[in-house]
Formats: structure tokens, sequence, C-alpha cells
């Protein structure tokens, strides 16, 4: 077997770097999923305080609740290509400050942000409007922390490094789902409803200046610094032969560069769709459709996403020991076959607690398999003139359709069906079409060294 190296660009980073870069790069991922978990863990508060209008439905406000949530999703491309080009040309540190200041900003003005009773008509389109900046700068930051920890990352060790990315999402979602459970428990429910919801986004403004300060004394890593140097007719001499469903070539065309990006994103359907309806959509569909009390919907939820912490890096690593397909394939195939036994347990008033929660634990982890390589996977797909924003669209595009879409498309398909089922539809056709995708992939990628 042979291993084509062009320049030493993993192992030019020393230990305390990659791991700095790891910690800088994993804060601003914590920050952005904690927030989008609460939002989705208070959605039904939301829609009561800012899309309940005299006359209006609770259903009519839930549905209204997702699409503000879905619309700062497709801001996401928006935010990767704008944050993308700015990293890929002035670099990776001063875009993701940039990024940590907008989100910070956002989320804790969210947490001040006047309610329907109070402002009128003007409340839930501010709250659009702080969940559009939310959305430019979260797309900005996947691209970049993933570029970071990848471009870091000492040699044959990407898959573990990229996988703190999906790692820290996990715990964003754990600690959205802890304090919101927190409140639940030491609040009443109309004290919850008029203020505490509150809580959870003005956390975000000592979070924020904590990440803003790692980043500030973040590096720029070595591969951007060479690609910088390195004159433009130089950067596509060394790159290997590339087929269809290869990484693209440092000297590749836009094109080249955008059928890489939906490729990447169709890799990554399953992930995003069966994420989001595990492990974030799930309070909503337990309280709404199967009746559960909000403990209740956040005790699931929070197992679902304890499974899917669990198996995160060990994923990762294992990718980088068998390939990158190899994991991912088994972690849609896994998901895809447990939806529908998941859904009639749940559905099952006279299922064992322990049973429901081991079933929701192990659907959380089968996510993880597929969340551990995927950021090192889409690294690889990019050279580093584009890496950033290459990789970012195609996770942002990803998220857009599938993660951000899917509590307005269940909630509105069990409206408009009846049929409960509906979680399990989405997520079995997600998975199948991303499997067909990932199977597009090289074995050896992760053997590969990252292309400047």
């Amino acid at each position: 077997m042979t291993t084509p190296v062009h320049h030493p660009v993993e192992g030019t980073a020393r230990p305390p770097r990659s791991i700095r870069a790891l910690v800088a790069g994993s804060v601003g991922n914590f920050i952005e999923w904690y927030e989008f978990g609460v939002y989705g863990y208070f959605a039904t508060i939301i829609a009561a305080n800012f899309f309940t209008p005299e006359g209006g439905s609770d259903v009519e406000a839930l549905v209204k609740t997702y699409a503000s949530f879905a619309l700062a999703f497709f801001f996401r491309p928006v935010g990767a290509a704008v944050f993308g080009r700015l990293g890929d040309r002035v670099g990776r540190r001063p875009t993701l400050i940039l990024v940590i200041l907008l989100m910070t900003g956002a989320t804790t003005l969210i947490g001040l942000l006047p309610t329907y009773a109070t402002l009128g008509a003007a409340a839930p389109w501010l709250l659009t409007l702080l969940r559009i900046v939310q959305g430019l700068s979260a797309g900005g930051e996947f691209g970049g922390a993933v570029s970071i920890m990848t471009e870091f990352a000492p040699p044959g060790r990407r898959g573990l490094y990229g996988s703190w990315q999906s790692f820290t999402v996990a715990l964003g979602l754990l600690a959205g789902a802890g304090m919101a459970a927190l409140l639940a428990t030491v609040l009443t429910e109309p004290q919850l409803n008029d203020w505490g919801w509150r809580l959870p986004f003005l956390l975000t403004l000592p979070l924020g200046l904590a990440a803003l300060w790692l980043r500030l004394k973040l590096e720029e890593t070595p591969s951007f610094q060479r690609s910088r140097n390195q004159p433009p007719e130089a950067q596509g001499h060394a790159h290997e032969e590339t087929r269809p469903s290869g990484p693209v070539p440092a000297s590749a065309p836009a094109g080249e560069v955008a059928k890489a990006v939906a490729l990447g994103a169709g890799r990554l359907m399953g992930w995003s769709a069966a994420g989001y309806t595990f492990l974030v959509v799930m309070p909503s569909y337990l309280q709404n459709t199967l009746n559960a009390s909000f403990q209740q919907a956040l005790i699931a939820t929070v197992l679902a996403n304890l499974g899917f912490a669990a198996s995160i890096i060990p994923a990762g690593v294992l990718s980088d020991r068998i390939g990158r397909r190899a994991v991912m394939v088994a972690g849609a195939v896994l998901v895809a076959v447990l939806a529908f036994p998941l859904m009639h347990l749940l559905q099952d008033s006279g299922s064992p607690t322990t049973a429901k929660g081991l079933a929701v634990f192990v659907a959380g982890a089968a996510v993880g398999l597929m969340a551990g390589p995927g950021p090192a996977m889409l690294s690889e797909m990019f050279p580093t003139s584009v890496r950033y924003t290459g990789l970012g669209l195609a996770y942002s595009l990803s998220n857009a359709v599938f993660s951000g879409c899917a509590g307005l498309i269940i909630t509105e398909a069990i409206k408009r069906t009846g049929n409960i089922d509906i979680p399990a539809h989405y997520v079995v056709v997600t998975c199948a079409v991303s499997t067909l995708a990932l199977l597009t992939l090289r074995g050896d990628g992760h053997r590969r060294a990252l292309r400047d």
C-alpha cells in the first residue's frame, strides 16, 4: 500500500499548539450548539411567548417557532460562504474571533428580548432577526473550527481531533438539556414560562467571553501560512490523481469545488437528519404527539445525547484505523434499522421506562458513529485554499435542509397526516441516501496527508 505525502501538514504542529487549537476550536462549537439546543428544548415556551397572538393555536405557534428555527439554518450557508471566504483569504484565527463575537451578542440579546405581550408583532420579527445573525455566525464557525483542528492534528489523528467538534456539539446539547431540566425542576411552571427560559440564553455571555479569550491566544495554522506563501501556479502540482468521488485538486475550478460541496452535504445528510430528530426535536415530539411531560421529554433527550456523546470520540479514533467510510456507513445503516422500532417503543405506553431509555441511548450512539469521523472526512475533501469555505458550505447546507427543517417538517407532517411515525420515515430516507453517498468515499483517505 502506498501513502502519498505532499507536505508535512499534520506533523508541523507541536502537541501544545495542537491542543490549544483543539480547545479554541471546540469552545465555539459548544456555545453554538448549547444555544441551538436550548432553543429546541424551550420551543414550546418560546412559541407561547413570541408566536401566539390572541386566537392562535399552540400547534400553529410551534410551527412558526420551528420556521424561525429553520430560517436561522438557511442563513448558515450564507455565513459559511462569507466567513469561509474570509477565513481562506485572511486567516482562520481572525475569522473565528469575529464569529464568536456575533454568536455571543445575538444569543445574549435573545435572553433580553421583550415578548409578544410586551412588544406586540415586532417581538417575533426581532427574534427572527437575531436567529438570522446566529445562523450567519454558526455557518462561519464549523469550517474554521474543523480547519484548525485537522490542520493542527498530529499524523494519523485527524479523526480523533475532528471528532472533538462533534463531541462538543453533544456537550453543548447536553448542557442545554441539563440547564432546561434544572430550571424545570427548581422553578414553577409560571416562573419558567415568564422569565426562567431567559437564563440559559444570558449564560452565553460569560461563555462567549471565555471563548474570545482563547481565540485571541490562538496561532494561525501552518497549512494556511504555507498556502499564503505558495504561488498559485505551484499549488496544484503535487496532488494525487483523483477520481470523481475523491478529494478536490488544489487547482480545481469552482465547478469541481461545488460538486464536492454537494457530495459532502449528501454524505452528512443522515447525520444531520437523525441528529436533530433524535437529539433536538425529540422533546417537542414527545410532548405534543405522545403527551409526555416536559421533564419526561428532557430525560429521554438527555439519554439520547449521552449515547451520542459516548460514541463520537471512539468513532473518530476507529476511523483513523479502518477508515471514515466503514464507520460512517455502519452508523447510517444502524440508524435506519433502529428508527421504526424506536418510535414504536416510545409510542407504547406499556413499554418499560428502562427499555425506552436504553433505546434512545443506542439511537444516539448510532448517530455518533456518523458524527465522529464526519469533520475529518470533510476536511480531507478540500485543499487548504478552499477548505474553510468548502467544508463549511457542505456542513451548513446539509444542516440547513435536513436539520433546520426537521422540526418544521415533522411537526407539520404529523399535523396534516396524523401519522406519528413521521420521524422514523424521515430518518430512514435520509440515512439511505447518505449511505449511497458515503460509499463513494476512498477507503484510504484517512491515511493521506491534507493538501496545501
